[in-house]
């Protein structure tokens, strides 16, 4: 389906270095576990500008239980007709190639994607990506809650089919081209994250068990980002030696913790952080050592305190480099 639009041109001054295209994206899920899958998905292309270029959906069997029916609607008698992921993923791509993709709550929609491709042993074309949550704060929009309905309704935007993809993706990219317009318009730099493949992908099940770290939901109506499935990890064999020194190792047995979206997915970056000999934190405290975060500058609670306790904090990439070389616990 195409959608053409006949806009008047921006007066608003056009930063250079913002991207050239955008994929605003809603995909629809069985659940949020790493087996989970997608059940539909919807994509609006935008330009520079953020004005509609075309837009597609498709559903998507999961071969297996649909999930939350009562939230996406898309029963198994539904989807027993629609096609597999692998049979959509180059359709999928070609939308997605050359583009930032642009989601509310961004991580869980690419996280999403990035797994289908890995199981379809293929890797979908995106290099970045745009959580409008993040921009919304980079923004300082008076938000009640970070729920796709509020951000639709302080631009007014009418929601006609919520929780069905191709609404919330149609819902996400008009607010989004205000939020962009207005982003230029202050010069503001946009959260753009990185995108990597899940070259380690396993279909491993998480715990069903879903643990809130924070507020906010997914635009497909599932706990956001900051919600993630909660996963039991073996206690950590060394003790804590203390807090991380800049410019040195890292060391077994130091706490670590996570805030905020990353580029490689959370659970791979604790994987590779507990293969090495770190304990995982979920919260951070005055016994932490090291608090991993791309977003140094936001009001998250676990930012707050490292402020408060004097926590060293380091940003995702600097992190993927210490765990390169860390050094073994003391021996007693």
């Amino acid at each position: 389906m195409l959608e053409d639009h006949q806009t008047a041109p921006s007066t608003t001054s056009w930063p250079a270095a913002y991207p050239q295209g955008y994929a605003v994206v809603d995909v629809e899920t069985t659940g949020l576990a790493r087996d989970d899958r997608i059940v539909s998905a919807a994509v609006y292309r935008l330009d520079a500008r953020g004005e509609v270029e075309d837009h597609w959906y498709t559903m998507v069997n999961p071969e297996r239980d649909p999930g939350p029916v009562w939230i996406h609607g898309l029963t198994s008698d539904v989807l027993e007709g629609a096609p597999l992921f692998p049979e959509i993923a180059e359709e999928f791509a070609s939308r997605l190639d050359g583009r930032v993709l642009v989601a509310h709550n961004a991580v869980f929609d690419w996280s999403m994607i990035a797994r289908e491709y890995a199981r379809a042993e293929r890797e979908a074309p995106v290099r970045q990506r745009l959580c409008t949550i993040a921009l919304s704060k980079e923004l300082g929009l008076p938000l009640a809650n970070h729920k796709l309905e509020s951000l639709a309704a302080h631009f007014g935007v009418v929601q006609q089919r919520a929780h069905h993809a191709l609404d919330d993706a149609r819902v996400l990219a008009e607010a989004f081209r205000p939020s962009l317009q207005a982003a230029a318009r202050g010069g503001v730099r946009l959260p753009l994250l990185e995108c990597r493949p899940l070259t380690e992908w396993t279909d491993r099940a998480a715990t069903p068990r879903i643990g809130r770290q924070s507020g906010g939901y997914s635009s497909g109506g599932y706990p956001s980002g900051s919600w993630r499935p909660s996963r039991k990890r073996p206690a950590c064999p060394y003790p804590n030696p203390g807090r991380y020194e800049p410019g040195k190792q890292l060391k077994q047995g130091m706490r670590i913790a996570f805030s905020g979206d990353t580029s490689v997915e959370r659970d791979l970056l604790e994987d590779r952080a507990v293969e090495a000999g770190l304990h995982v934190a979920t919260s951070l405290s005055r016994l932490t050592s090291l608090l991993v975060t791309n977003d140094p500058d936001s009001g998250t609670s676990k930012v707050v305190k490292a402020r408060q306790f004097g926590t060293p904090v380091v940003d995702e990439a600097a992190f993927g480099q210490l765990l390169r070389d860390v050094e073994p616990a003391s021996k007693t």
